[in-house]
């Protein structure tokens, strides 16, 4: 099982799997892939060189080897099932980035798409960029709605569902935009590519209802556990207001 397995309309649905097809961007086009994986990924160390700055090595390394295993398991155990272009996963990124923080939840994303890519499905590192964007651009975003949506005083552990809710939203929002994206820009505008791209939207709203409902028992066990404040695994806001 691997990411975003984006498939030209007309094959078969049960061939479906987690990453982007070979051939559905061709390689006179997948230049641009590299492009933006190249922009996520030196805005992934921006975030890690801050992070680095405010809680030292030990916390980030920490975070980010425990964010990287979870992605992993994240992608072979949890449930998913294909439609439409792809196939609709349970990626968990806002509940990551709540518990551990943006920089590790990036880290663990890149990290965890890599290591899947490398010991179970190497004809698929071709297609790492798309894979690597579609994954944490939507994390970058949901960041800078956070500090919107989260009051300065606020620590995630008291967060409530609508707040929930639009982080997860933007999270699976963004996701389904880059698969959308990426299918139309290497597959165009025809009816049975549209369809196929409206039906793994539609099914991704059943990921937009769970996933805050996700967040929030762990942000609540989280908080039922407060000893762990000041935990170098944690993120500080988690329990701290910003």
């Amino acid at each position: 099982m691997r990411m975003f397995k984006l498939k030209p309309s007309g094959e078969t649905a049960k061939e479906l799997s987690m990453h982007i097809e070979p051939g559905l961007v061709d390689s006179g086009k997948i230049w641009l892939s590299y492009v933006t994986a190249a922009g996520a990924g030196g805005y992934t160390l921006k975030l890690a060189y801050e992070t680095l700055r405010e809680r030292g090595p030990a916390s980030l390394l920490s975070r980010s080897a425990a964010t990287t295993a979870l992605v992993f398991s994240f992608f072979e155990v949890l449930p998913h099932y294909p439609v439409g272009v792809s196939e609709v996963h349970l990626i968990l990124g806002s509940t990551l980035f709540l518990i551990f923080g943006a920089a590790p939840a990036a880290i663990g994303l890149a990290l965890g798409l890599l290591i899947q890519g490398l010991f179970f499905a190497p004809f698929d590192l071709p297609q790492y960029g798309m894979n690597v964007t579609t994954l944490l651009v939507p994390l970058f975003a949901l960041t800078a709605l956070a500090q919107r949506v989260i009051a300065p005083n606020t620590p995630y552990v008291d967060l409530n569902y609508r707040q929930a809710l639009a982080l997860s939203t933007t999270y699976q929002a963004g996701i389904v935009s880059w698969v959308a994206f990426w299918a139309l820009y290497g597959q165009g505008f025809a009816a049975g590519n549209i369809a196929a791209i409206t039906s793994f939207g539609g099914a991704y709203m059943l990921v937009i209802i769970v996933e805050p409902l996700v967040d929030l028992a762990v942000l609540a066990a989280a908080k039922a556990f407060h000893r762990w404040k000041g935990s170098a695994l944690l993120e500080r806001r988690l329990y701290e207001p910003a």
